[in-house]
């Protein structure tokens, strides 16, 4: 080898070394941009679950309220009905009181 092939050669190896690295770092950025649209789907898809979840929570707050509401409207009306029969049952015991004889209450 020549004097003047010694350089050439080092610069070829030092390219070659420099396109290593290059082909390298061209592999992890393709790995960093494949990792991070995998997350950019993962994030949409979260988003769109949690937009699901939160409508269904909404509806579910509304089917809970009417709910409510139908145990309190049936919680009146059975108290209104025992109410009465208490009523009745009163009224039962005095006309039973009366065709007897006997006081009522005894």
């Amino acid at each position: 080898m020549t004097h003047s092939e010694k350089p050439a050669g080092k610069s070829a190896e030092r390219l070659d070394q420099a396109l290593g690295r290059l082909g390298a770092a061209l592999d992890r950025l393709e790995r960093s941009m494949a990792v991070k649209l995998e997350d950019d789907v993962s994030a949409a898809e979260l988003e769109e679950e949690l937009d699901i979840m939160q409508d269904d929570r909404g509806r579910l707050a509304l089917e809970l309220d009417a709910a409510l509401a139908h145990v309190s409207a049936l919680e009146k009306a059975r108290d209104e009905v025992l109410r009465r029969l208490d009523d009745a049952g009163a009224d039962v015991a005095a006309a039973l009181g009366q065709a007897s004889g006997a006081p009522v209450g005894e």
